[in-house]
């Protein structure tokens, strides 16, 4: 750590001298005053102020105040006298970065100033990560420097004000409904419904009736009539998240809402018409649905009208540092936490997991750590990574969740990938055998390896 700037306010002309002479020694450039009102002209020009409390006329404390009213950036540590330790303690929190309590070892000093100048340097590396993120790389509340989120940007800002559907497609917690709101909150429809609808979460036996609503007495318990998702965000946006777990009777329903805007209640012969814009989103593979003839190809073409594709986030590192610092902006209010900053090796330990939960679990990260931390500065040591033997530690006492299936760092189009060139070999290069190896169809393995770059259309059994 370079020596900085310091400034002594030191009253007492034995000490303030005692202590100029080591801190020069040790590489500091300093600085002295015997007065707060001295030293505050000189205060512009400190890294570190370094004063006692008690002082002629008015007191370290003033001092402290003043400087920074008048706009100084200096880092402030006070020195106080056996006895005033809580006055210390109240002036750390009005911003002071620690006390000296007389006497003290000058090697003691020096590790103090040194510790006060890393973390001023801290927080004005963190200022200027809030200074980017505010002027160039947020989005409402997208947050992201790479070409890729910069490229989201640019395509949510000029598809939102048109009624055009939009597809989004990205793993699971990478953002998919935060792009979803901020493309509704940038459209004409922004003062209208936004209506979120978990396609995963309804049963197959209710998507019906929860979709397009229902009319008294049209099945057992049905004793008043109901609209549907799509009613209420009639005017405004429908989002279907998970797109690809709709069965395949509710997709042709699906396709006459977003071709002709009309349905009917179940129970009903009544047509009605909304005027809703349809935003979708999967984290399936809906090409590969189409193969396998889970998903209606012509649902897909209605839907995939603007695509989106989110990349995880271990492909875009470049933002954790700046999803980090939005999250302890916002958690710190939530959570009533002490937590300011994050320290270099807490922002390495961010940037270096593989963060197989995306953005979610970079926000849940940061707030399990933020709880249980106890500074202003989060450490490296206070990130708490949920391990994979964690994970399953945690699902056998709950019992909520299925123990993970992937080998950690691995997504699973990089385990399918595996297990295709695996069935391979087991089948000596011989397609129709792997395919039936994995239970697909030869056409849908075919699909798969022109997705790898494996084979052309065209190609037949090796």
């Amino acid at each position: 750590m370079p020596a900085g700037r310091v400034l002594i306010v030191e009253d007492e002309d034995k000490l303030r001298r005692v202590i100029q002479l080591h801190l020069s020694s040790a590489g500091f450039e300093v600085d002295t005053a015997a007065s707060a009102e001295e030293g505050l002209g000189m205060a512009d020009h400190a890294d570190v102020i370094l004063t006692d409390l008690r002082l002629p006329g008015a007191d370290g404390m003033a001092l402290m105040k003043e400087a920074r009213a008048r706009g100084a950036e200096a880092a402030t540590v006070v020195m106080t006298a056996h006895g005033s330790v809580e006055a210390a303690v109240e002036a750390m929190k009005l911003g002071a970065s620690d006390f000296l309590e007389k006497p003290f070892s000058l090697d003691h000093l020096t590790t103090v100033l040194q510790k006060a100048l890393a973390i001023k340097a801290l927080r004005a590396e963190n200022t200027r990560l809030r200074d980017e993120l505010d002027q160039r790389y947020r989005f409402d509340n997208l947050i992201g420097r790479s070409a890729a989120m910069r490229e989201i940007f640019q395509t949510v800002t000029r598809v939102a004000p048109a009624r055009t559907t939009v597809l989004l497609a990205g793993e699971s917690g990478v953002g998919k409904d935060m792009i979803a709101r901020a493309i509704h909150q940038h459209s004409p429809r922004k003062n209208k419904p936004f209506v979120k609808i978990n396609c995963t979460a309804l049963p197959e036996n209710l998507m019906e009736s929860e979709l397009f609503g229902y009319e008294k007495g049209a099945f057992t318990g049905a004793n008043v009539s109901k609209p549907g998702k799509f009613e209420q965000a009639d005017s405004g946006t429908a989002f279907l998240d998970e797109i690809g777990d709709v069965p395949g009777n509710i997709q042709v329903k699906l396709l006459r809402i977003l071709q002709e805007r009309q349905f009917e209640r179940l129970g009903s012969n009544l047509t009605r018409t909304v005027d809703v814009r349809v935003i979708a989103a999967t984290n399936a593979d809906l090409r590969a649905a189409l193969e396998q003839g889970t998903f209606r190809e012509d649902l897909y073409y209605r839907l995939n009208v603007v695509p989106i594709n989110i990349p995880p986030l271990r492909e875009r590192k470049e933002d954790i540092p700046f999803l980090a610092i939005h999250f302890v902006e916002k958690l710190s209010k939530e959570l009533d936490s002490p937590v300011r900053e994050l320290s270099p090796g807490a922002m390495d330990r961010l940037v270096s997991h593989s963060w197989p939960g995306n953005v979610r679990e970079l926000e849940n990260t940061m707030e399990r750590s933020m709880v249980l931390a106890a500074g202003p500065v989060l450490e490296a040591a206070d990130v708490r990574i949920e391990t994979p033997r964690e994970a399953r530690m945690v699902t056998a006492a709950g019992g909520a969740e299925p123990q993970p299936l992937l080998p950690e760092g691995m997504t699973l189009e990089q385990w399918e990938q595996m297990m295709i060139r695996e069935a391979l070999r087991r089948a000596n290069g011989n397609k129709s055998q792997a395919a039936r190896i994995l239970g697909l169809t030869r056409n849908a393995l075919r699909y798969r390896l022109s997705q790898m770059g494996m084979e052309s259309p065209g190609d037949g059994d090796g």
